[in-house]
C-alpha cells in the first residue's frame, strides 16, 4: 500500500510548440494528446497516457510532480498524514485532470506542488500482447523507455527528509553528509531502485532535472550522439555518478530545462536496507566518479 511510483510531471514551458518538436523528435517521446494550452506525452514503453505534460506559461519550471498509489485508501491516509505536518490539501476529482483518476495535491514543505492519484488511462506501448517485438520499429530520437527520477531543490533538506519518509513513506537510500554533520543531499525510492526524487540544497520549490531511462551504457553513448547531431549541447557526460553508479548524461531542452538520460544503478532490498552515507569532502566523487569534482555548472548546488 502507498505511493509506488512517480507517475507523472507538468512542466511550463514559453514557447509550446518549440519544446513540444524537441521532445518528439530528439529526445523521442510519443505525444499522445494536445488541449489549447498543453502538450500530454509519454515515453514508448510507458503504458499510462501520459508521463510528461508542457504547459504553456511565461516561465519555464515545474509546475507539479506526480505520483501513483496503488489504493483509494491510500489517498485519505495521506491527506491525512499532509495535514498533520501543515499542508493544506485539496481533492481532485476523477478525470478532472485529463486521463487522470482522483487525486489530492498539496506543497510539500519543500515548497513544490505534488500531486497523489489513483489510477491512469492506459494507451499501451504500441506492441501487441501475444508474441511481440522487443521494441516498436517506428522510434525515433533517443526515445527513452520511461520516466525514471526528479532532482529537486530546497532549503532545509533534513526537514524535507523527514517529510518525505515520515509521512508518504519513502525510503532514504543515499545522502550527502556536511563536515558540521548536516544533510545536504538526500536520495528516495519507493521503486526499489536507487532513486524515484532526490532533494539538494538550494531554492525552495526548485528543479534541477527530470531524467528518463536508458536500457544501458550503449544506449546513453547512442543519445549522446544523437543530441550533437541535432546541436543539442551536452553538458555533462557521458560520465558516471557514485551516488546511485549510474551513467548518465545531462543537456537543456530548448526552452532552458535540464534533462538528463540514465541507466545503471542497483537493488534496494526494501527490508534490510541502509542508507549509503557520503562525506563533503567526496562529494566530487559522489557527483561526477570519474571526474572526482563537481563541474562548473554544479557548483554550489550540492553545498
Amino acid at each position: 500500500m502507498g505511493i509506488y511510483k512517480l507517475g507523472h510531471v507538468e512542466a511550463r514551458v514559453p514557447d509550446l510548440e518549440l519544446a513540444a518538436a524537441y521532445y518528439t523528435e530528439v529526445l523521442g517521446l510519443v505525444e499522445v494528446d494536445r488541449t489549447e494550452d498543453r502538450v500530454y506525452l509519454k515515453a514508448w514503453d510507458e503504458h499510462d497516457h501520459h508521463s510528461l505534460v508542457l504547459k504553456y506559461a511565461p516561465r519555464y519550471g515545474m509546475e507539479y510532480m506526480g505520483w501513483k498509489v496503488e489504493s483509494l485508501d491510500d489517498l485519505e491516509r495521506f491527506e491525512n498524514a499532509a495535514e498533520e505536518w501543515g499542508c493544506i490539501v485539496e481533492r481532485v476529482g476523477d478525470h478532472e485532470l485529463l486521463a487522470t483518476g482522483p487525486g489530492i495535491r498539496f506543497e510539500t514543505p519543500s515548497g513544490h506542488n505534488m500531486m497523489l492519484y489513483y489510477l491512469m488511462d492506459q494507451v499501451g506501448n504500441g506492441l501487441p500482447k501475444t508474441n511481440p517485438p522487443p521494441r516498436p520499429l517506428e522510434l525515433v530520437g533517443i526515445a527513452p523507455k520511461h520516466l525514471d527520477h526528479l532532482l529537486l531543490t530546497c532549503e532545509d533538506v533534513p526537514e524535507t527528509s523527514r517529510f518525505m519518509s515520515e509521512a508518504l513513506g519513502f525510503r532514504l537510500v543515499e545522502q550527502i553528509i556536511s563536515g558540521e554533520g548536516h544533510q545536504t543531499s538526500a536520495f528516495f525510492e519507493r521503486t526499489h531502485t536507487t532513486h524515484d526524487v532526490a532533494f539538494i540544497k538550494g531554492t525552495n520549490g526548485g528543479l534541477h532535472h527530470y531524467s528518463f531511462w536508458l536500457d544501458n551504457i550503449s544506449d546513453v553513448m547512442r543519445a549522446a550522439d544523437i543530441l550533437r547531431l541535432n546541436g543539442v549541447e551536452i553538458e555533462i557526460g557521458p560520465t558516471r555518478h557514485g551516488i546511485s553508479r549510474g551513467h548518465t548524461i545531462y543537456f537543456f531542452d530548448p526552452v532552458g530545462i535540464r534533462n538528463e538520460v540514465f541507466t545503471g544503478g542497483y537493488y534496494v532490498d526494501p527490508v534490510q536496507w541502509e542508507p549509503i552515507t557520503w562525506t563533503e569532502d567526496q562529494i566530487g566523487k559522489a557527483i561526477f566518479y570519474y571526474e572526482g569534482k563537481l563541474l562548473p555548472s554544479f557548483q554550489g548546488q550540492h553545498s
